[in-house]
C-alpha cells in the first residue's frame, strides 16, 4: 500500500482546502491501515507501549491512527523535552522519533534515553546521509525518511515489537567512505541495515542505487541465511568503502564456505547447462522457486570477488 505522507517540513499545503486535504488523508490512512493490520493477522500488544515525538501533530495524529490496529499503548509528545520527560515517566518498547524538533534535536533525545530496550525508529525530512550515520552510532533500531509510505512504519514497528533482544549492531566505523559493522545471522537485521544502506546512496543515480542495493541485498541475504544458518548469536561482518568512482561492499559471514559447483540448487551451479537448469533440483528437492540471485548479482556488479573458501565477497561497482 503506497500512501506517502507530506508534512510541512517537505511539502507545502496551500489555500483554505490544506486543514480538509489533511483530515482527509489522515482518514484515508487510518483506513488503509486497518486493511493492513487485519489483513496481516496482527494480534493486540496491549501491554506494549509506543511514543511518537514530533512537532507536526498532523504526523502524530496520522501514525496514532494508523497503528492503532495493533492495539498498542500510544503516547505523543511535539517536543523533545516533552518526550523526555516521557521517557523517564513510562517504559516505551518503541519510540517514532523526528529529529527536526523545535527545542533540541531527536538524535540528542536518542542518546539521552534513560530506557535502553527502548526501539529508535527514526522518521524524519534530513535527507542528510550523516544524520543517517549519527543515528546509526546512538544505536537507532530503524530509520525512515519523509515522505513515508505508511507500510513502512506499520513494518518497521512491527519489527521492532517481534526483535529479539540479541539483535545488537556493533559499529566499527560510521565515516560517509567507510561504513563497516557487525550484525546478528538474522533476516530482521539484515533488512534494517539494508534499508540504513539505501539512505546512505541517496546522491546516486536511482538507477545506480537501485542496482546496487539488490545486489548488496542478496549477498547479505546469502551471509546470514547459508553462512550464518540464521543464528542470531554468529555474526556477519559488513564494509561499504565510498570513493568519487566506485562503490566496494565486502562481507564476511562465519560460514565454512562453498563451491559453486556444489550449488545444484542454484542457477550459478549450471553454467554449461544454462539458468534454468536447476529449476527441476529445485522441484525435485521440494524447494520455492528461485535460485537465480548470484547469477543477477555478477550481472549487476562490475566486479565480484570471492576468497579461497568463499565465505568472504566483495563487490565493486564502478560510477564513472
Amino acid at each position: 500500500m503506497i500512501l506517502s505522507v507530506w508534512t510541512a517540513d517537505c511539502a507545502s499545503w496551500k489555500g483554505e482546502g490544506a486543514q480538509a486535504r489533511g483530515r482527509r488523508e489522515v482518514g484515508d490512512l487510518w483506513a488503509g491501515s486497518r486493511i493492513l493490520a487485519l489483513g496481516s493477522g496482527a494480534m493486540p500488544n496491549s501491554q506494549k507501549r509506543l511514543l511518537i515525538i514530533d512537532d507536526d501533530e498532523v504526523v502524530c495524529k496520522t501514525l496514532a491512527l494508523a497503528l492503532n490496529p495493533l492495539g498498542l499503548a500510544i503516547s505523543q509528545a511535539h517536543t523533545a523535552e516533552e518526550g523526555v520527560h516521557q521517557l523517564r515517566d513510562k517504559v516505551f518498547q518503541v519510540v517514532l522519533l523526528d529529529l527536526g524538533l523545535p527545542d533540541r534535536s531527536g538524535l540528542e533525545v536518542l542518546k539521552d534515553s534513560p530506557h535502553s530496550l527502548a526501539r529508535f525508529i527514526i522518521v524524519t525530512a534530513d535527507p542528510d546521509p550523516a544524520r543517517v550515520l549519527d543515528a546509526v552510532r546512538a544505536r537507532a533500531f530503524d530509520y525512515i525518511p519523509k515522505p513515508f509510505a505508511i507500510d513502512q512504519v506499520v513494518s518497521a514497528v512491527a519489527r521492532a515489537l517481534d526483535s529479539a533482544e540479541n539483535t545488537e549492531i556493533e559499529i566499527h566505523s560510521a565515516k560517509p567512505n567507510w561504513f563497516e559493522l557487525s550484525l546478528p545471522c538474522t533476516r530482521d537485521c539484515a533488512e534494517r541495515i539494508e534499508n540504513f544502506m539505501r539512505q546512505l546512496k541517496i546522491d546516486l543515480p536511482e538507477e545506480v542505487r537501485e542496482t546496487v542495493t539488490a545486489a548488496f541485498r542478496e549477498l547479505l541475504m546469502n551471509a546470514v541465511e547459508w553462512g550464518g544458518g540464521l543464528d542470531p548469536d554468529r555474526r556477519v561482518r559488513v564494509s561499504c568503502l565510498r570513493t568519487n568512482r566506485m562503490i566496494q561492499y565486502r562481507i564476511s559471514d562465519p560460514g565454512p564456505g562453498f563451491k559453486f559447483e556444489n550449488l545444484a540448487h542454484a542457477a550459478i551451479g549450471h553454467p554449461e547447462e544454462g539458468p534454468m537448469a536447476h529449476m527441476q533440483v529445485r522441484e525435485d528437492r521440494g524447494m520455492r522457486p528461485g535460485g537465480l540471485g548470484l547469477v543477477m548479482v555478477k550481472a549487476m556488479a562490475d566486479e565480484l570477488l570471492y576468497n579461497e573458501e568463499q565465505n568472504e565477497v566483495v563487490l565493486i561497482k564502478y560510477l564513472e
